[in-house]
């Protein structure tokens, strides 16, 4: 089961981190290789449940990232040190 299906009461309560983010990524590569293969069989009405759970995980996705723009950005700067180093080149350049 998703874990995007919380219960009401811990909604809001959750950890948000790059595991759980990562395991949702996962996961909707499950649902559209399976809702694809019941496509490609022919099996349609089996699709709309894989649909709804794979456009609640977007959903989801789309308001953590929605909500906290400023920590993916630091996340994914303190992931790359380089980058923090080139762009600090860049502006030297354009200073110098």
């Amino acid at each position: 089961m998703s874990i995007v299906f919380v219960p009401k009461r811990q909604r809001g309560r959750a950890k948000i981190n790059q595991q759980t983010v990562q395991w949702l990524l996962d996961e909707n590569d499950q649902l559209i290789r399976c809702i694809a293969e019941y496509m490609q069989k022919g099996r349609a009405t089996e699709c709309v449940q894989y649909q709804q759970i794979l456009h609640r995980n977007i959903v989801y996705l789309a308001t953590i990232a929605d909500a906290s723009p400023d920590m993916m950005l630091t996340s994914s700067n303190s992931n790359n040190p380089e980058g923090e180093a080139a762009s600090t080149t860049a502006v030297e350049k354009r200073s110098g």
